[in-house]
């Protein structure tokens, strides 16, 4: 029997009409014969109010430990009056908590944005599957885990998206759906566009790469429990059914590793082109790339600074950009000068664990110091991490970062 894990945000459960809507969209899906674990955040605000009167309270002087069992009331309260819905409308239903036996989120002793152990919540979600196959609808609070001891952790803010995934891959569910107050994935903040558009379908990389810049539809860590053989969308609550068409998320592609690592095959050329305060001059970036676009070269780097723009090229197609870009200098009154340097290799090093890493570009450059390799150039962004080095060093290198995240 098909198993579904529903996740309902804050927004999506923000009063009673609300509340009973998502329940109703609940217990339609358990009519059509599938087994529906229910994961909820706080009634929308909740945790904010909650958290500003700890500040305007308890101040500064409260714990980590303090904190995570106070902001878990807010979730402790959603799930008593979401079961208690479900069961109005003639559903079996129990909330769980992690004051319960049977919760099944365990994680590390850090208060505040605790990691998940995996295979301790494994085990433990085993015992939802008895809920399950009795006909009984679990409604779980989302954000919060439990450590070996008992103590309530948290799991970060947007931590209940972490909770449906994680859940969604222990019971081996056929889907995930994330009911949110937006009706999908936008092509950009409706709030700030009105031109914004919704997305059939999005990948669980860009979908990552999105989320962790700082778009608030999913939290970016809550994908690193996504399997291929799951479903995964992105629904509006204003739907009312679980079965309405939002977006969809795609992948992972393949069995995607929590780091990696790769060093391009060919040598990549550095062309780089002059000219006075060029930065702030319009335009001259966007000159330099169409003039490669139309030839369809591709650009795997640029690198800025005050007075040159460096791009980095593959090797093979460097004598044809050098000519191209020539042309360009040439006709633009700002630039005056380019070449074409020497042969570099590239190792892109990605994880979506980066942006919670403090020092990783330290980690992963250090032993290249040590070794007296040269980084010609360095650039990163929240997800990943890309170096170029001497062409003759480019093995060696490679070779040395990876083994820093074996």
């Amino acid at each position: 029997m098909e198993i579904i894990v529903a996740k309902f945000g804050g927004t999506s459960i923000g009063d009673g009409e609300k509340i009973k809507k998502a329940a109703e969209s609940v217990v339609k899906e358990y009519m059509k014969g599938k087994k529906v674990v229910v994961v909820v955040s706080a009634i929308n605000k909740t945790t904010d109010e909650i958290m500003d009167i700890v500040k305007n309270s308890v101040g500064k002087s409260a714990t980590e430990k303090q904190l995570a069992d106070i902001v878990s009331m807010g979730e402790i309260t959603s799930v008593r009056i979401f079961s208690s819905t479900i069961e109005s409308l003639g559903v079996k239903s129990e909330y769980i908590d992690p004051h319960m036996d049977n919760w099944p989120v365990i994680t590390d002793s850090y208060y505040i944005n605790a990691k998940v152990n995996f295979r301790a919540t494994e085990e433990k979600s085993k015992e939802l599957m008895k809920l399950l196959d009795q006909g009984i609808i679990p409604v779980l609070c989302g954000f919060l885990g439990k450590d070996e001891e008992g103590n309530v952790t948290t799991l970060g803010r947007g931590g209940s998206d972490i909770t449906a995934f994680l859940l969604g891959h222990c019971l081996k569910a056929q889907e995930v759906v994330i009911v949110t107050d937006v009706g999908g994935v936008m092509s950009t903040d409706p709030n700030k566009l009105h031109s914004a558009k919704k997305l059939d379908k999005i990948s669980v990389e860009e979908m990552r790469d999105l989320a962790t810049h700082g778009a608030q539809v999913l939290h970016p860590h809550a994908l690193k429990y996504k399997d291929p053989l799951i479903k995964a969308k992105i629904i509006g609550y204003e739907h009312g059914d679980l079965s309405a068409i939002g977006t969809e998320i795609i992948g992972p592609a393949g069995n995607e590793a929590l780091k990696t690592s790769a060093l391009n095959t060919d040598p990549i050329s550095v062309i780089a082109v002059v000219g006075e305060e060029i930065l702030n001059k319009p335009g001259i970036i966007s000159q330099l790339t169409t003039a490669l676009a139309e030839k369809k070269i591709i650009v795997y780097g640029i690198s800025t600074g005050q007075n040159s723009v460096t791009l980095f090229i593959d090797k093979s197609e460097a004598e044809q950009a050098h000519e191209l870009l020539h042309d360009v200098v040439v006709e633009n009154e700002y630039l005056s000068s380019i070449s074409l340097g020497r042969e570099i290799a590239m190792i892109t090093v990605t994880s979506q664990d980066f942006i919670d890493t403090p020092g990783i570009i330290t980690k992963i450059t250090e032993p290249l110091r040590k070794n007296k390799i040269n980084i010609v150039e360095i650039s990163s962004s929240q997800t990943s991490v890309v170096i170029f080095v001497e062409w003759n060093d480019g093995k060696r290198a490679y070779e040395m970062v990876r083994s820093v995240l074996e």
